[in-house]
């Protein structure tokens, strides 16, 4: 089976860590990448855990040099776009990977690139598919993900899927 490459921005990671999602989340069949300056974006305990994960060769952080940062300042990206996101779409484009965020502007880049992308709702039915959380334990999850992260409520096509997905596991 063809491992699924994916690119992971900071608010991923967060969500991931805020869940205590993150050991069950490298635990899916994902060869997972991300940059130094989302690395950097995160806490120091943060850090330190992902450190664990790429010293275990399951993930793997990318330091950008000069060429590729020439290379991002003469792509088209819109002005909303931080720094840290266009190296994560770099990356992803380079490796022919998808992006895992939830950041908006990010996907939206995504897909005018024709980029793959997913976000929490992809990992959840990942983990799920995976036996690696159970229906149960992915409902319990997903609540807390809609009361801890704004950007899960007040979006009625999240709103759908997310509704979706706790009458498929419920």
């Amino acid at each position: 089976m063809k491992l699924t490459i994916a690119v992971t921005d900071a608010c991923i990671f967060i969500d991931l860590f805020d869940l205590e999602l993150i050991a069950s989340f490298f635990n899916l069949e994902l060869e997972v990448h991300t940059t130094s300056a989302v690395y950097f974006e995160l806490h120091i305990d943060q850090q330190r855990v992902l450190k664990t994960y790429q010293s275990a060769n399951r993930l793997i952080i990318h330091n950008l040099e000069e060429n590729d940062l020439i290379k991002i300042f003469s792509e088209n990206y819109p002005k909303s776009l931080s720094e840290t996101d266009k190296s994560v779409l770099y990356v992803a484009n380079k490796l022919n990977a998808c992006v895992l965020s939830s950041d908006k502007v990010l996907r939206n880049c995504a897909k005018n690139k024709k980029i793959e992308y997913h976000g929490m709702i992809w990992i959840f039915d990942e983990l799920v598919k995976s036996n690696i959380l159970t229906q149960t334990e992915a409902v319990i999850k997903v609540n807390k993900l809609v009361t801890s992260n704004y950007i899960f409520r007040n979006n009625k096509q999240l709103e759908n899927e997310i509704e979706k997905r706790l009458k498929l596991w419920s």
